[in-house]
């Protein structure tokens, strides 16, 4: 069967109609999906985003899933109640829908990370100290935390830079604060391991900086299978042997992209651009 990694959404439900339809053309089979976050947001339709990719995880038979990205769970943290709105949010319609709890709970429930054979499926990135295996057993620890009793608390605390590095002996709110950091918000490192968050606008860091993207890190401990992640629309479309990036900036007028993990084959669809270049500077 073959699998379609498909990148950030963000609301635009019309391009993601229709990549899927070249998807079921090209597949001529069974085959399956993985959106790798950021289903809402900035676009204009992330109610019928977040409607319809529910729709298709759940349909009998089902062999489509998606990531939670930084945008679905600000979401989450914005419909509990523990984080206001951002000025740039377009989700109040997924906010006053009939079905807001049915849609909410299920997006709790996502997961942050999947492995696939030799690839491993997540929003933004994978600290260096980490294997492919121990990075789907912390993204297990932060699912199992957004479906527990104390969810809401998770969602008021997962906001801010610190802890930026991993340490295995961090517990409780650092160690799932960190967790989700590298998952859903990294893009550049220190050559040390620190995330650093200043720097988001452009895929390359200030020469005097000494940051790297998270995949250059010599010490990478995931090296040994093909990371596919989204988050980083100034990136665009990367595609080598060990990372595949699939943000190729749908939203700000670029494309929507998918990859088909065996054959390494891409399909992409034009886009509007739903929100003006001047915005990119809040990306």
């Amino acid at each position: 069967m073959k699998t379609y990694a498909i990148g950030d959404l963000q609301g635009c439900m019309h391009e993601a109609n229709l990549l899927l339809d070249k998807i079921a053309q090209q597949a001529d089979g069974a085959y399956a999906v993985i959106f790798v976050g950021d289903l809402v947001n900035r676009g204009p339709d992330s109610l019928g985003a977040l409607r319809r990719v529910r729709a298709l995880c759940e349909a009998p038979g089902s062999n489509v899933e998606a990531l939670l990205g930084n945008h679905d769970l600000h979401l989450l943290a914005v419909a509990a109640g523990v984080q206001p709105a951002s000025r740039g949010d377009t989700f109040d319609a997924i906010l006053a829908a009939p079905d807001r709890a049915e849609l909410m709970d299920w997006l709790r429930a996502r997961p942050l990370a999947l492995r696939r054979g030799a690839h491993l499926l997540l929003h933004a990135g994978v600290l260096p100290e980490w294997s492919a295996e121990q990075t789907v057993a912390l993204a297990g620890e932060v699912a199992a935390a957004l479906q527990g009793p104390h969810w809401r608390t998770l969602l008021a605390t997962m906001y801010g830079n610190t802890p930026d590095r991993w340490d295995d002996q961090l517990r409780g709110d650092e160690r799932l604060c960190c967790i989700v950091n590298a998952l859903t918000r990294m893009r550049f490192c220190t050559a040390d391991g620190r995330m650093a968050f200043g720097h988001k606008e452009s895929a390359q860091a200030p020469a005097a900086s000494g940051l790297l993207p998270w995949f250059e890190l010599a010490q990478r401990r995931s090296g040994d299978v093909t990371v596919v992640f989204g988050h980083w629309s100034a990136l665009g479309l990367l595609l080598r042997d060990d990372v595949i990036g699939l943000d190729s900036g749908c939203v700000w007028g670029g494309k929507l992209s998918a990859v088909c993990l065996e054959e390494r084959s891409l399909l992409q669809v034009d886009c509007p651009e739903y929100r003006h270049s001047k915005a990119k500077k809040a990306r």
